[in-house]
């Protein structure tokens, strides 16, 4: 057998025995995305901020990797049992998560028992951006200020609860940070999701609540809503008139929201790149940039995945901090 026809056989059995012996991973990875289609977590209910974030982006990566992707609602513990599913996911690009400040930077501190480990079993891709929150009253409880609503939550035991889009969420540590502030004791009434939150205050079911101002907008408008302030240091552009909570009278009150894009630990680091890119480059066109600031009045960010491993190593021991000065807790 002439010495090229030799060499050529050994080589296409060595290459078939190494086939033979990849490891899985190896060999999604090549195929990528081709297989089958993509799941985005979203681990709260349909409607709410991450779900719209998660649905933006799906439409642009199944754009732009040419594959379907699905989005799949897992709400529960503030965003804890959809990251539990996406933790134990198979690590082959084929899975994605919604993660938020709730998922990844609260929960941890808030929840003695959690299925899975913020910083450990997840492969970060990209911070998507940072979102504010502002304080959100029933229209017939009477109230037109901050200071106003203090005077009738030191006034009237009734009044004294507050709804939140679950337990852990920024929504939750804000109506307890507020508490604390204001040197009332408060109820917290935890629920699957901003949507059914913030019917039961507009219904008068449950006098206020703090969360996203696009999602209360509709509700204002139809007079079932009332906005009192905003939770981050400055004013946003989508409600100039609305005053920060410093500025209505309690110091020191400052916090905001964020949302992030993570996969399974394990996930290959070029599949992870390559997600990045494409993330990275959706937040950046006009389209998505609308409808994330007009929506939900964000302030995008989009980052590398060492950024965003930072920022939670960040995140996580601020929320501890706050999560211990107030006592919240959750089951």
């Amino acid at each position: 057998m002439p010495f090229i026809q030799r060499a050529a056989g050994l080589w296409s059995a060595a290459l078939a025995s190494a086939l033979a012996l990849a490891p899985a991973a190896v060999l999604a990875q090549a195929e990528w995305p081709a297989a089958k289609p993509i799941t985005y977590v979203v681990p709260f209910t349909a409607g709410g901020s991450t779900d719209i974030v998660g649905r933006i982006l799906s439409n642009k990566l199944q754009e732009s990797l040419h594959q379907s992707v699905v989005v799949d609602n897992k709400p529960g513990q503030a965003g804890g049992i959809g990251a539990a599913y996406v933790a134990k996911a198979a690590p082959d690009g084929y899975t994605l998560f919604g993660g938020t400040i709730s998922t990844h930077a609260i929960n941890p501190s808030l929840y003695k028992k959690l299925p899975y480990d913020a910083m450990k079993d997840f492969e970060p891709v990209s911070l998507v951006g940072r979102l504010p929150n502002v304080l959100i009253v029933n229209s017939q409880l009477g109230v037109n200020s901050v200071a106003e609503l203090i005077a009738l939550l030191k006034k009237d035991e009734s009044k004294r609860t507050f709804a939140s889009s679950g337990a852990g969420t920024s929504t939750h540590l804000a109506g307890e940070m507020f508490a604390d502030m204001i040197g009332v004791k408060l109820t917290h009434v935890p629920y699957k999701g901003t949507p059914p939150a913030m019917t039961d205050v507009a219904s008068g079911l449950v006098p206020f609540m703090f969360d996203q101002v696009t999602a209360a907008l509709p509700l204002v408008k139809s007079g079932r809503l009332k906005l009192l302030a905003v939770t981050t240091g400055k004013r946003i552009a989508l409600v100039p008139e609305l005053p920060t909570m410093i500025e209505s009278g309690v110091p020191g009150f400052e916090m905001s929201s964020w949302q992030a894009v993570y996969a399974p630990k394990g996930t290959p680091k070029p599949i992870v790149q390559r997600l990045n890119a494409e993330i990275v480059k959706a937040l950046k066109q006009p389209d998505v940039q609308a409808k994330l600031s007009g929506q939900l009045a964000m302030e995008i960010v989009g980052s590398t995945p060492e950024e965003l491993r930072d920022h939670m190593a960040r995140e996580i021991p601020r929320w501890a901090e706050l999560v211990k000065k107030s006592g919240a807790t959750a089951d």
